[in-house]
């Protein structure tokens, strides 16, 4: 194998694989980058065998072939790489790979090619193409709450299903809630629910990133595909069921705040510097057009901040965790966040002025 090919299509095309290679493995050749070249192509395949992402861009190909080389070791040589610069890879008479980039020259063991696990893909019943714009959406309104748990492994990931003509994503770590929609795309209707795991959904918001157009989307029993442009994702499903989150949304909560959110997050930012590292627990106290959000902390002290706000029904006192209000805020896009709230013991619902398909569910503390 032999061809030369520009510094910034390769790194690029390093950058979207090699973030699936673990950094340690036990399995040596999982390590490795998959290379194949062929008719002005350079391919790249990388798999934990969860996780499988390829890529092809063009290349001047003199001699085809296929080797399986150290794959971050390969992106960190490409990224200090000036930058323009064209890159030869060969395959030298020691069966190890030469990398020559202008004054330099690197050689990187290979492993056999024929030893690359290859994940197999068919069987897809559902395939649609949404907007990237739209699937990152869904990702970011809810990748916050999946739940970092292994027990709960049914949880350790975002569940979509189609729902009432909408392609709905759910994410729950039992402690806060959060659900997005946006208009189900054709094909995606009837599609059954499947919990995408954690890893799959950093590697696809960080593949779709920059995309302008469609990502095509295949989904079986155990597998779901991402397409778009020259990359390609293929992951496997969490085995499992998820929980009837339904019934955790609050549908009666009658008592209504509305609060200017960046003021809020500040100001529950701010007296969350001396709240307890576990429990992060900051108080709510409502009254007539007035919220006190006040943190009490033997160890280091007391903290205590009044808003206004547009609230008119009775008192109320209600605790949250900090940083679960704070990534709850993070996610509002208008100027004001809602809470639709009923009692202390009862969870509270978040929605934002300005995306009506969208919504947070965060569970009280005791305070």
């Amino acid at each position: 194998m032999r061809l030369s090919i520009e510094r910034n299509a390769l790194l690029k095309a390093l950058g979207h694989v090699q973030n699936v290679v673990e950094r340690r493995n036990t399995i040596p050749i999982l390590s490795n980058v998959l290379m194949s070249a062929e008719d002005g192509v350079l391919s790249l395949v990388a798999t934990d065998l969860d996780i499988e992402v390829s890529e092809s861009t063009e290349a001047d190909v003199s001699a085809p072939g296929q080797v399986t080389a150290p794959a971050h070791t390969l992106y960190d040589i490409a990224r200090k790489l000036p930058d323009g610069s064209q890159v030869v890879l060969q395959i030298n008479s020691d069966d190890r790979l030469d990398v020559d980039a202008g004054r330099s020259h690197f050689t990187l063991p290979l492993l056999p090619s024929g030893d690359f696990p290859k994940m197999t893909a068919d069987g897809f019943t559902h395939e649609f193409s949404i907007l990237a714009k739209d699937l990152s959406r869904l990702i970011d309104k809810t990748k916050f709450a999946i739940s970092t748990e292994e027990t709960r492994y049914y949880l350790n990931g975002i569940y979509v299903h189609g729902h009432d003509g909408k392609l709905r994503a759910v994410a729950t770590d039992g402690h806060r809630l959060a659900l997005a929609e946006s208009p189900a795309p054709a094909g995606a209707e009837d599609m059954p629910g499947v919990i995408i795991p954690r890893k799959t959904v950093a590697e696809i918001r960080r593949l779709i990133d920059g995309v302008d157009g469609d990502v095509h989307v295949s989904v079986s029993e155990a597998k779901i595909r991402f397409k778009t442009g020259h990359a390609i994702m293929t992951s496997k499903l969490i085995d499992g069921t998820f929980p009837d989150y339904e019934r955790v949304i609050p549908k009666g909560n009658t008592k209504e705040l509305t609060i200017d959110n960046k003021v809020f997050a500040s100001a529950v930012d701010r007296v969350a510097t001396i709240s307890a590292e576990k429990s992060r627990s900051v108080k709510m106290s409502l009254s007539e057009h007035n919220l006190s959000l006040t943190v009490n902390n033997p160890e280091s002290g007391n903290a205590n901040e009044d808003l206004p706000v547009d609230y008119a029904d009775e008192p109320l006192e209600i605790g949250f965790n900090a940083k679960y209000l704070l990534d709850v805020a993070g996610q509002i896009e208008g100027r004001d966040a809602t809470f639709f709230l009923e009692s202390p013991a009862s969870p509270a619902l978040v929605k934002d002025s300005e995306d009506e398909h969208a919504l947070f569910v965060l569970m009280p503390l005791r305070v």
